[in-house]
């Protein structure tokens, strides 16, 4: 594995379009090559040589080997459409260590996306944040790559997440099945999350939620500290941290658990990540739900 796909060092790089091509070409070097299908095509079958074939079709390797002509036939485009959904409330500048939710989120978003745009897939931005929602159609070209990159890292959390008003309409714009990747905390105060998630479902969309949380937010290790702040409405709870770790741990043991078993009930594709682990399985779940899709 890539030292880059280390959060510690990818985010050390500020740029993120920098850390996006450092942190793929690491990660591509890793793995089976044949995993990205160049150009957006999928080879299907062969077929014998009939007159009239457009010649470039042959495969010259296939006549070496057998002496007889053959027709490369049945490549199928898979170009699909990739939509990168990003919370951007307030609950995401909950931070561990040197970085926060939303950095992870960043350098998560841009990665995906340039890898995306590796494999000739149209790639869109949308950003979840007060009453309002910023959007990026899916295209693809550099250009609208780095107007990507740039917009990612202009977002600053604040406020609750959006409620729910046209989540319909926003994502309805094709008739082909597309590959929605939320990154989220899952922070919700009225199930505007899980309603932005059932609206999805019903557009027949792929989608992928990865669920990020820290790790002293697993561990509620706070280093001493015994008062925490809701950072969406402000509220405030004192508590011992010696007493309530155990009881804490288990409940969001389950909590995490009760959230999987929903996600799977909506044939959702759920992932709880740590801002403290590499990026290379978030990576792997993008080419194996990409694999899926077949337009």
């Amino acid at each position: 594995m890539s030292k880059l796909l280390n959060p510690k060092v990818l985010m050390a790089i500020k740029e993120l379009s920098l850390s996006a091509k450092m942190t793929i070409d690491g990660f591509m070097s890793g793995i089976n090559k044949s995993t990205i299908k160049g150009g957006g095509l999928e080879f299907s079958q062969y077929r014998s040589y009939q007159p009239g074939d457009d010649l470039r079709s042959l495969d010259w390797k296939m006549f070496a080997r057998s002496d007889r002509y053959y027709i490369r036939e049945s490549e199928v485009e898979t170009n699909i459409g990739v939509r990168i959904l990003i919370d951007a409330s307030a609950s995401m500048n909950h931070s561990d260590g040197d970085f926060t939710k939303i950095d992870y989120a960043k350098y998560l978003g841009a990665s995906l996306a340039y890898l995306a745009n590796l494999q000739g897939d149209a790639i869109g931005l949308y950003v979840f944040k007060n009453s309002g929602i910023f959007s990026m159609t899916p295209k693809q070209d550099f250009q609208h790559l780095a107007r990507l990159f740039y917009q990612l890292e202009s977002i600053n959390p604040d406020g609750e997440f959006t409620k729910p008003i046209h989540y319909k309409e926003l994502f309805a714009g094709t008739q082909k099945r597309e590959l929605l990747i939320f990154v989220t905390d899952l922070y919700q105060t009225n199930d505007e999350i899980t309603q932005l998630l059932d609206t999805l479902n019903t557009l027949r969309h792929e989608v992928v939620v990865f669920h990020v949380v820290s790790r002293n937010e697993l561990d509620l290790d706070f280093k001493g500290y015994t008062t925490f702040e809701d950072l969406e409405t402000g509220e405030t709870i004192q508590i011992d941290q010696v007493k309530a770790r155990t009881e804490y741990k288990a409940k969001f043991a389950t909590y995490l658990e009760e959230t999987r078993i929903k996600m799977l009930d909506r044939r959702i594709f759920y992932r709880t990540i740590s801002t403290d682990e590499p990026l290379e399985q978030a990576l792997r779940d993008f080419l194996k739900q990409r694999s899926k899709l077949r337009i």
